[in-house]
């Protein structure tokens, strides 16, 4: 019985395994199919001729220049995670451990804004971004994002999980408050700091409405959006599209497997307390 168990766990996980790697291996194969042969019924699993003339029309088109928006993606997404773990820490830090009047409103008011669905803010969101001059830009992919509630609720959950004799030892060294969040918070913090940058890069790399209402010019496109033009009016070149998602699942791939270690840590830290 004892090794029953065993083998069943392991069989359901390669059964889920299976599950969520079977599309991107569809994918990688399909892009190196041949148009006719990626709709051809019944399908083909394995390209009966592989070509690379998928990866050539999405990188020798002057029109669609995938390059650059994967450029533009990357710097979107870095920046606007950098933007996030600075401003939510500095928050969270506040919310979980200085005392000041209000407190729990404040942080009761940031958890509430999870609850209003994203489409509502587009509007004034857009029409902050117009008033300081920021649409067709990058910054329009970066600023608005930066002050999330849920990076706040999610690092001050994990600080509230860190010992206070650590701090109050600091005190004792007299170090401020300042240094005490700087040298001895945020150093303890690595895993929640890496799950949080990893989410909030993930959110602004594949988010696609957002940039189509800020970004006028193809050359300021990000993937989404981007990639987007290469499905046309009648016709579908599969291949082409399998091609652009390979390309936009390849940092997303790197970035989880570089950080998967403190991503796990930093959400099985980061419980409800408090």
């Amino acid at each position: 019985m004892r090794r029953v168990r065993p083998i069943a766990w392991y069989t359901v996980l390669i059964g889920l395994s299976l599950v969520f790697i079977a599309p991107l291996v569809w994918m990688l194969l399909t892009a190196f199919k041949t148009p006719g042969e990626a709709t051809r019924v019944p399908p083909t699993v394995f390209p009966a001729e592989p070509t690379t003339g998928a990866f050539d029309t999405l990188l020798g088109n002057s029109q669609t220049p995938v390059l650059r928006w994967f450029l533009n993606s990357v710097l979107a997404a870095t920046g606007q995670a950098v933007l996030v773990l600075a401003v939510a820490s500095m928050a969270a830090y506040a919310l979980a451990r200085l005392e000041f009047r209000g407190k729990k409103l404040i942080f009761g008011m940031i958890i509430a804004t999870l609850f209003i669905p994203s489409f509502v803010l587009i509007i004034p969101n857009f029409l902050i971004v117009d008033r300081f001059g920021m649409l067709d830009t990058l910054w329009a992919l970066i600023i608005p994002g930066a002050a999330g509630a849920f990076g706040v609720f999610f690092l001050r959950q994990f600080f509230l999980s860190l010992p206070k004799e650590l701090e109050e030892a600091a005190v004792l060294e007299g170090a401020n408050s300042w240094q005490i969040f700087t040298r001895v918070v945020l150093p303890l913090s690595k895993p929640a700091l890496a799950t949080l940058a990893v989410i909030s890069f993930l959110t602004n790399w594949n988010d696609f409405i957002w940039p189509i209402y800020v970004l006028f010019s193809p050359e300021q496109f990000t993937l989404p959006p981007g990639l987007a033009i290469l499905q046309g009016a009648y016709t579908i070149n599969y291949p082409v599209i399998m091609a652009g998602a390979l390309v936009a699942s390849i940092p997303v791939l790197l970035l989880f497997m570089v950080a998967q270690r403190y991503v796990i840590e930093g959400v099985s830290r980061s419980g409800l307390k408090g």
